[in-house]
Parts: structure tokens; C-alpha cells; sequence
């Protein structure tokens, strides 16, 4: 994929499930704006875009019938751009980009949309009619463990306590609300016009996770989420991710098309990989992904200047911090899902948008993307700054 370019990436804020700004928004919406923007920025006509591959974790309802492809339609973009939807859980959107690089390397396309789309007001996590299969249930009970009990084992058999999930996520809120006030997130959100209750619009620029009354006082004191018998656990609401509604958007394209139309490139993706173990886990898989697609881009961890990892729970991302031994300071430097929210099928593309963005302030040449995946999967993207 060496030749394969990042030429736009934008994303809307995250707003807050239920009752925050866009809950009332639906998904294909959602992402139709961020599709129509992130080609907008690209420099390339539209018409001579191939492809449009939209992640999404719950793909039924208003995200339903092929968001990839209503999206599309969707954003006035031209009708003879197709569409797809994808599904790898919160690593959809990462999931996207890659496929589209891989097509592209291989000559399959020239130029694609890859993005995510998720709205957890509209769609509830599980989807709106869940049917676990009885035999798997019996067989291997532990693939419809939720979330936040993976977490939690993941606390426990690696040591991790709530103590250190709770300062992390002290700090995620600190270093987002800094963040937006100075105002890093400007240049990559999509500024959406909204209806508010009230009947007048507004405008949603702004991510509206951040809490600036977090304390690690107030932290400590909230009751565990998941706990089973006998009260054991470490996550609880405000060390777990929030969940969010979101949409976000790249454009990739081949060096020809790059040449043909003098485009600028912001990155490359160098490397891609999934892996997988223990579905009662959350984070483990994300190490060997992250070793293998470190192997396939020419570097090692020691090299990576920048890391977006997913904070779906604090335990996952500690863990994945601790057997890396990647420094903390250069680990979501702007806060991560904890206080900006977690849109799932919207966040792998989210993430490398932030990523992407970050690299280019501050010239870093490598930044890691590493998300975590239910069913105890974990994928990992190395992208590479373009002067």
C-alpha cells in the first residue's frame, strides 16, 4: 500500500447518545455530510470516485438497507459512485481504509470513500432484536460475554486496578478539555447546522463528551458497572467509553490519480492487521496486530511517534500500554473515547482522522492507530506522514 494516499479526512464532533445535540439525527445523514465534505476537501471530482465503503457496527434500521450505499445517495454525490457497508464492530471504520488501500493497491480502484457512521440514540447497542445462537451459547459462553465484563476480565487476570482505570480516565477528560479549548480538533470536524428543541438551529462544532467537573474523587466513588457476585470489577460509567453518535470520512487514492489532479497527501496507511484470542477479552488481540502491522510498514514500536488506542474501557488501553511499553505521553494526546466519546462502527475511521490530523501539527513521520474489537479481536493501523 505505498502507493496508496490519504488525500481528506474530516469527522463531525461526537455528540452524546440519547439526549446530546445530533441523537435525533440519523446515521446515513450523518455520514452523507461527512462523505460529501471529505470529497469536497479531497480536490477530486466527484465523478471520478469509485467506491464508498461506510463502517458500521449495527447495520439494521436507520443505519440499515446498505448505509454504505444510502449515504452515498444520500449526500447529492453523483449515483454512479457504489457503496458498501462493513462490519467489524467499533474497528469498522479503520476496517474501511484498509479494504480501500487494499483495492487501490491492487488496482482495483483508483479513488474511494472510506468512512463510519453510528448513531447510539436510534440503534441500541446489540441491535434491536439480539438472537445469541444456543448451541455457541453452551458450547462457548464466553462469545457473548459484553463489553464491560472483558474489560473487567481483563482487569483482573492482568493486574489492572480500578485506581489506574480511574486515573486514566481523569486524565482523558483533562487533556480533551484542553485540547478543544485550544482548539485542535477545529481543522478536522465538519461543522453541522442542527435543529435544537426549540426550533432554531445551531451550530455543532464541538465534541460534547468532555466533562470539566471530573475529579478523581468523584471517580472513585461510582459504582462498579459489571460486577458480578461478590462486587468484583474495576469499570464502572466514567472509566468505560461514552456512548456517542458520529460520523467520519476519508478519501483515498492512487499515486495516478494524485498526479493527475497535483493533489496534496496528508498520509499514507503503511501497515494493517487484525488478530484474535480469548473472547472474553477486550485488548489482548490489539498486540500481536499492532507487532504484525508494525512488521509490514518497516518499523518497530520504538519508531511510533503518536498512538490513537481506543479507549472503549481504561483496563484495555492500560493493558495494551503496559505489554508495548509505549510511552503514556504520546498515547491519545488530545483524550480519548472516555471523554470524547465512542460512535463504534464510526471510530476506527474517527480515530485516524484525529491521528492523521495530530501527525501533520506536530510532524510526526509515524502514528499507530489500535482498536480494540468484541469477540476478543483487535486491529492496529501504522500511517506514515507525506511531506
Amino acid at each position: 500500500m505505498d502507493n496508496v494516499y490519504v488525500v481528506s479526512a474530516v469527522r463531525t464532533a461526537a455528540g452524546r447518545a440519547k439526549g446530546g445535540s445530533i441523537a435525533h439525527i440519523r446515521p446515513d445523514d450523518l455520514a452523507a455530510a461527512a462523505i460529501r465534505e471529505a470529497v469536497l476537501r479531497s480536490g477530486v471530482p466527484a465523478e471520478r470516485v469509485q467506491d464508498c465503503i461506510i463502517g458500521c457496527a449495527f447495520p439494521e434500521a436507520e443505519s440499515g438497507m446498505n448505509v454504505g450505499r444510502m449515504a452515498l445517495l444520500a449526500s447529492g454525490l453523483p449515483n454512479s459512485i457504489a457503496g458498501e457497508t462493513m462490519n467489524r464492530y467499533c474497528s469498522s471504520g479503520l476496517e474501511t481504509m484498509a479494504t480501500a488501500s487494499a483495492k487501490i493497491a491492487a488496482g482495483l480502484l483508483d479513488c474511494a470513500i472510506a468512512g463510519g457512521t453510528e448513531s447510539m440514540s436510534m440503534i441500541p447497542m446489540g441491535g434491536g432484536k439480539p438472537l445469541p445462537n444456543p448451541t455457541l451459547v453452551r458450547t462457548n459462553p464466553r462469545a457473548y460475554s459484553t463489553m464491560g465484563q472483558c474489560a473487567d476480565n481483563v482487569a483482573k487476570d492482568f493486574n489492572i486496578t480500578r485506581e489506574e482505570c480511574d486515573q486514566w480516565a481523569f486524565r482523558s477528560h483533562q487533556r480533551a478539555l484542553a485540547a478543544i479549548k485550544d482548539g485542535k480538533f477545529k481543522a478536522q470536524i465538519l461543522p453541522l447546522e442542527v435543529s435544537g428543541p426549540n426550533g432554531k438551529t445551531f451550530c455543532f462544532d464541538t465534541d460534547e463528551g468532555p466533562r470539566a467537573d471530573t475529579t478523581l474523587e468523584a471517580l472513585a466513588k461510582l459504582k462498579l458497572a459489571f460486577a458480578g457476585p461478590g462486587g468484583k470489577g474495576v469499570t464502572t460509567a466514567g472509566n468505560a467509553s461514552q456512548t456517542s453518535c458520529g460520523a467520519a470520512a476519508t478519501v483515498l487514492v492512487s499515486e495516478a490519480i494524485l498526479k493527475e489532479f497535483g493533489l496534496k497527501p496528508l498520509a499514507k496507511l503503511r501497515g494493517y492487521a487484525v488478530a484474535a484470542g480469548d473472547p472474553g477479552y477486550l485488548g489482548p488481540a490489539q498486540v500481536p496486530a499492532i507487532q504484525t502491522a508494525c512488521k509490514q510498514a518497516g518499523i518497530t514500536v520504538a519508531d511510533i511517534g503518536l498512538v490513537e488506542c481506543n479507549e472503549a474501557f481504561a483496563s484495555q488501553t492500560i493493558h495494551v500500554v503496559k505489554e508495548l511499553g509505549l510511552n503514556e505521553d504520546i498515547v491519545n494526546v488530545n483524550g480519548g473515547a472516555i471523554a470524547l466519546g465512542h460512535p463504534l462502527g464510526c471510530t476506527g475511521t474517527k480515530l485516524a482522522v484525529q491521528l492523521i490530523h495530530e501527525m501533520r501539527a506536530r510532524g510526526v513521520k509515524w502514528g499507530l492507530e489500535t482498536m480494540c474489537i468484541g469477540g476478543g479481536m483487535g486491529a492496529a493501523g501504522i500511517f506514515e506522514l507525506c511531506d
